[in-house]
């Protein structure tokens, strides 16, 4: 019997497999399972299905429907999920009441993974596809973002791009790029008596990171965008010493630095360095380098652009007045724009319960969003 074509059904059927994410959780059995269930329903629902396994046990969904021969519109979303410690509800027992439909990964983002292949796969029921859907449900976003990465990699034509996160069905053309940051800090080591002899890396850390509040209360506040707000920075980790009675001979600060459309990870990378230098100054001595060790752009595609109008009025043609917003967020979305797709945020739930001790996702807003995705689908390619 064919699995029904039904968004709380099939959302139902990926939180129950546990997908978390082992790059984050170590032992987690990773997006397997659950890769393999949702191919097996869009197969049954006429998709060409693709299977990719992009690292060992990690993998992709990639299935097309409609005609192909004409550029197509590609759905994208992830089925990895973050760890369920400290959870108010079974993670994987997904549970449906007020309205809303509880479980890991309900709203971020098995939610909107169902609404766009259910949209898909309705569109083409009554032949009203003019252009080939592509939908791609990829592992790893919640951390390297592999998944995606490895679609674009193979040549992936689209255009334009519509990534399924929770937006509370707002239309999202812009979110926060980030930059990871690691600052060593070289003291030396030395008894704990010995002040002539040691030198205290965690002090020079502590002065870095003085620098770092001023800079950010001083000119990040500054640097604002109308829907995100203002550019930021923290200290993630901080770890340095050996023992009480021993000088640290090194402190190594993680900094995270959220970045605005127009900011890059070259600049933030540059401001770090010029603090180290400023407090190098301050304190003779001070021995201190900085490398990015990861990084994501920001997404920035104009709120005039043609897929945005696109979404907006297959929000009118499904009785929804779509607005605009941005997410403090980063999503997959940043990749397909810096790869030259457009691309937006658009689906169900909110990202403010995303990760949270108790995860859910409105049901009427998972319905409403499929109902918007499949007139999107419907209108592809035409005049």
């Amino acid at each position: 019997m064919a699995f029904p074509c039904d968004p709380l059904a099939l959302t139902r059927a990926l939180v129950a497999e546990d997908s978390r994410n082992p790059s984050l959780v170590p032992g987690a059995p990773g997006e397997g399972a659950c890769a393999h269930r949702l191919a097996e329903v869009l197969e049954g629902w006429g998709f060409r299905v693709t299977e990719q396994e992009v690292a060992p046990g990690r993998w992709n969904v990639v299935a097309r429907i409609g005609p192909a021969g004409r550029t197509p519109l590609v759905l994208n979303g992830h089925l990895d999920v973050v760890g369920v410690e400290g959870m108010t509800h079974p993670p994987f027992a997904p549970e449906e009441r007020d309205g809303r439909l509880y479980g890991r990964g309900s709203a971020d983002m098995k939610g909107g993974v169902a609404a766009m292949c259910v949209a898909a796969a309705r569109a083409a029921a009554r032949g009203a596809l003019a252009s080939e859907v592509l939908v791609a449900a990829v592992c790893d976003e919640e951390f390297a973002s592999i998944g995606t990465a490895a679609l674009l990699a193979a040549g992936v034509e689209a255009a334009g791009a519509v990534v399924t996160e929770p937006t509370r069905l707002a239309v999202v053309p812009v979110h926060k790029g980030f930059a990871g940051i690691e600052v060593t800090l070289t003291g030396r080591a030395a008894h704990g008596s010995r002040y002539d002899l040691g030198r205290d890396a965690n002090r020079d850390a502590a002065a870095l990171l003085m620098a770092v509040d001023r800079f950010e209360r001083e000119q990040l506040a500054a640097r604002t965008h109308p829907r995100l707000g203002r550019a930021s920075i923290h200290a993630g980790m901080v770890t340095g010493g050996t023992g009480w009675s021993t000088y640290a001979a090194q402190c190594v600060v993680r900094l995270e630095r959220r970045t605005l459309p127009g900011e890059d990870t070259a600049q933030a990378l540059a401001e770090i360095e010029a603090l180290c230098a400023q407090v190098a100054a301050e304190r003779p001595g001070v021995a201190a380098t900085a490398r990015v060790v990861f990084a994501q752009p920001p997404l920035a595609l104009s709120e005039e652009a043609p897929l945005v109008g696109a979404l907006q009025r297959a929000g009118v043609a499904a009785g929804e007045t779509l607005g605009l917003d941005g997410l403090s967020c980063w999503t997959d979305a940043a990749l397909f724009q810096a790869a030259g797709i457009p691309a937006v945020c658009f689906g169900p739930g909110d990202i403010g319960v995303a990760h949270a001790a108790t995860e859910w996702l409105p049901v009427d807003e998972l319905h409403r969003a499929t109902a918007v995705l499949e007139a999107l689908c419907a209108g592809w390619g035409r005049a």
